[in-house]
């Protein structure tokens, strides 16, 4: 264990690392560039390779690649990047390639100001692609949670096989604060399971175990499967008939659902005598929580639920966390997304969109000016 001074983007890449990062593929864009930079001075030294590729088609392809070849794999990018990626995103869902996606959140639509910090990335993490799926996504508000989330990110991917994604914004990502990175033996760190032999028989490379997660065989290291991109049956043939399609695609989504109380995380405080509950995630979370503590002292008896992970969301857990509130108001940074969340989950309490379109990290006075009108 070490203590470092270090932004968010030095965080998620020292997390990375610790995960056992071994192949990063990327293109610069602000603000991810120095995950990027700092991958490229420090993964070789630690056995690693990093390339930058042609642009963000190129590198998510790329790291899929590398997964399939036995590297843990990451990109990093932003808004503009992550939409090229997103056709890749759902070649990754089928093939069932566990990578780690970072997007820097950062204002749009398009080119938009490419320094600032969103939130407004929200949806589109979760369905950049076509087709039925679950990719699993977390959002830090700390520098700590950005290195300690982007390990959940990987080890999520690898007990899942699938694509993960790490959603941070252009605040945490060069917010510098205190960071404690640890040795590999002092966290846990998951391995991807891999078939118990190499045969010279063909086997059904995709036939799931009880988790309903197969064994991954690695490229190069003798085994014999065929990954395909079309619908697929256990042998990997491509087979467009309902029974392949509906049990394909529903346990792609059911190995995640399966596992939610592993992949969903969220906090919560005040929540004991709380009758007004404030959600918020990321960067935002940062300044709401002082907008708890200012509301209190003034005798609101008001209540904080910080989501660390937005897709999926585990209902209940959210519904039951603040059973004494009358009231909740979702803060974000976008037009309200996560409202639409919550307005569902809570559906038999008053719940109010509050939203701050800023460009930087909203103030106390810009969350009390969209929140006190509904107190």
């Amino acid at each position: 264990m070490r203590r470092a001074f270090a932004t968010g983007n030095f965080a998620v890449a020292e997390g990375a690392m610790t995960a056992g990062l071994r192949f990063y593929a990327g293109y610069p864009i602000t603000p991810s560039s120095e995950i990027f930079e700092y991958l490229a001075e420090e993964l070789p030294k630690r056995g690693g390779v990093v390339v930058q590729m042609e642009d963000e088609i190129a590198s998510i392809n790329a790291v899929i690649g590398a997964s399939w070849a036995g590297a843990k794999a990451m990109t990093a990018t932003s808004g503009p990047g992550f939409s090229l990626m997103a056709e890749a995103i759902g070649l990754a869902v089928i093939t069932e390639t566990p990578v780690v996606i970072v997007n820097v959140m950062r204002a749009g639509p398009s080119t938009g100001a490419p320094t600032k910090t969103s939130q407004s990335d929200v949806f589109q993490a979760r369905w950049a692609s076509h087709g039925d799926y679950i990719v699993p996504v977390y959002a830090p508000w700390s520098v700590q949670e950005a290195y300690d989330l982007t390990i959940k990110a990987f080890n999520t991917a690898e007990l899942l096989r699938t694509p993960v994604i790490l959603l941070s914004d252009a605040t945490i990502a060069h917010l510098w604060e205190s960071l404690t990175i640890y040795d590999r033996g002092e966290v846990e760190v998951i391995e991807r399971k891999i078939p118990k032999k190499v045969s010279d028989e063909p086997y059904p490379p995709h036939k799931p175990d009880e988790d309903l997660v197969p064994p991954m065989p690695i490229f190069g290291a003798g085994f014999k499967a065929l990954v395909e991109s079309l619908l697929h049956d256990e042998w990997g043939h491509y087979s467009p008939t309902n029974s392949v399609y509906h049990s394909l695609v529903k346990r792609l989504v059911d190995k995640v659902v399966k596992r939610l109380s592993y992949v969903y995380e969220q906090e919560t405080r005040f929540c004991e005598d709380a009758e007004v509950l404030l959600v918020s995630y990321g960067s935002t979370a940062r300044t709401v929580y002082l907008v708890i503590k200012e509301l209190r002292k003034r005798g609101v008896r008001a209540g904080f639920l910080r989501l660390k992970t937005l897709w999926p969301l585990d209902e209940e857990r959210i519904r039951s966390c603040c059973p004494n509130a009358k009231k909740v108001i979702v803060v974000e940074n976008n037009i309200g997304k996560i409202y639409m969340d919550m307005s569902r989950i809570f559906r038999n309490q008053d719940v109010f969109p509050a939203s701050v379109l800023s460009l930087e990290l909203p103030t106390p006075s810009e969350v009390l000016e969209a929140v006190e009108p509904w107190l």
